[in-house]
């Protein structure tokens, strides 16, 4: 097979560019008009379809053609950096929408669930790990017993916390004390499962001394952009507050120390989004964020970031589930996925003093994994700690998973007869977005 040309090259490109967008927003319509899904739920099945998994199976020669393997020339190369350099961006937004306050206001009971969320699944995660790792050959070679049981507790306890505040906002509960200790609790939840990574990530290059440069550096970086870079970031916000907007300098010297910020974390062995999440977590509220994210979010979410979750479905491969009893080990993992994370969280945010429906409406919102459990499990394929079939399996679990959030939630409040099962107005909206920002 010829080199590609650049020409070639950016033909590919822009093809799959109009193909992705296209099965995206049109999946996105269809989920949401018929099954009440959200658009990043209807994005992670469009990966799916578009990969080995299904159209490689109607049409061999055309999923060949559009998404050729790395080996045959630098597409998914490029398809590779730009989905991650949406979800660069995209942390970095998650962060800027990560309020500490959320777990002080509630510090008890969102640390008793989120504790709860992460203990339960981790034991069970990490204890099937140790029972079916090496007998179905689900991690890499020379990975030891000890990171097999923290990454696989690490995956099954992780929560999709942007997708569960999205649905409490839109829910119009975002002031209320179960939306505060479920935002709380999702928010402690992801900190816990993202530092686990993060040690997986240090000890699965098999050296101590790598670990220690990691796990310190890592530490070291978090210290110095919130404890130092917070107070000069404030200064910023006065910028724009003086200026009645944010310039395009301010705007790119962001993007700048974002960039470093991301390449820092990824050069010291624990990944360029922790790099985007922490600076985003250093950033000031109110409407520098909301200037930054208005410049951003368009951009990021409707076209950078639905080539992450294409890209991740590209990587899942359904044809190497290839027996029953890989199929059986898929629905448990699945099974106790939802069991351990669902029914911790029900029963912990029972015992803090929240009603039996507030409670299962807690635990169905904790168990939605969605894009942190493909970043996860996106990391893990990268940085070899797992295989493709562990990581079809766990693509699997979180597509599942979240499917299942929206709809079971919006049916808890419907049976009491609360008008959550239609979006708040924009003007209604935006207030109650702002107070959970702390802007």
């Amino acid at each position: 097979m010829r080199p590609m040309s650049d020409v070639d090259l950016m033909c590919r490109f822009m093809l799959q560019l109009l193909l992705v967008l296209l099965v995206c927003r049109g999946l996105g319509w269809l989920g949401n008009r018929f099954l009440g899904q959200t658009q990043v739920v209807m994005e992670m099945v469009a990966g799916v379809l578009l990969g080995p998994s299904v159209l490689a199976i109607l049409s061999p020669k055309a999923e060949a053609w559009l998404f050729p393997p790395k080996s045959a020339g630098a597409s998914m190369s490029v398809l590779y950096v730009i989905a991650q350099l949406g979800l660069v961006f995209y942390m970095f937004m998650v962060g800027l929408d990560f309020n500490i306050d959320l777990i002080r206001h509630r510090a008890k009971g969102a640390i008793s669930v989120s504790l709860a969320g992460i203990i339960m699944p981790f034991i069970l995660g990490a204890g099937l790990s140790l029972v079916v790792g090496n007998r179905y050959e689900f991690f890499a070679n020379g990975i030891s017993p000890e990171s097999q049981a923290l990454y696989m507790g690490a995956a099954m306890c992780i929560t999709a916390f942007p997708m569960l505040a999205r649905i409490i906002i839109e829910r119009g509960i975002a002031g209320t004390t179960m939306g505060t200790l479920a935002l709380g609790a999702g928010a402690t939840d992801d900190a816990a499962a993202w530092s686990i990574l993060a040690i997986v990530l240090a000890f699965s290059k098999g050296s101590y001394t790598y670990a220690i440069y990691a796990i310190g550096g890592g530490l070291a970086f978090g210290a110095l952009m919130i404890g130092f870079g917070r107070p000069i970031f404030a200064k910023l916000a006065k910028v724009v507050e003086r200026e009645d907007g944010m310039s395009m300098n301010l705007f790119l010297l962001v993007v700048t120390i974002l960039y470093m910020a991301a390449y820092y974390t990824d050069a010291i062995g624990i990944y360029a989004v922790f790099g985007a999440f922490i600076t985003g977590v250093s950033m000031p509220r109110g409407r520098f964020a909301t200037e930054l994210k208005a410049k951003l979010e368009p951009l990021t979410v409707g076209v950078l970031l639905p080539f992450f979750f294409v890209y991740s479905g590209l990587n899942a491969n359904i044809g190497r589930l290839d027996s029953a009893e890989l199929w059986m080990v898929t629905g448990l993992v699945s099974v106790l996925a939802i069991a351990g994370k669902g029914l911790a969280c029900t029963f912990a945010t029972r015992a803090s003093g929240e009603n039996w429906r507030d409670s299962w409406a807690i635990g169905t919102l904790m168990n939605s994994r969605g894009l942190m459990e493909l970043i996860i499990i996106n990391i893990g394929l990268a940085q070899g700690v797992i295989t493709q079939r562990l990581y079809t399996i766990l693509v699997l679990m979180a597509i599942l998973t979240t499917m299942m959030a929206s709809p079971i939630f919006v049916a808890i409040y419907r049976k009491v007869g609360l008008p959550l099962d239609e979006t708040l107005p924009e003007s209604e909206r935006e207030p109650k977005l702002a107070a959970l920002q702390g802007g």
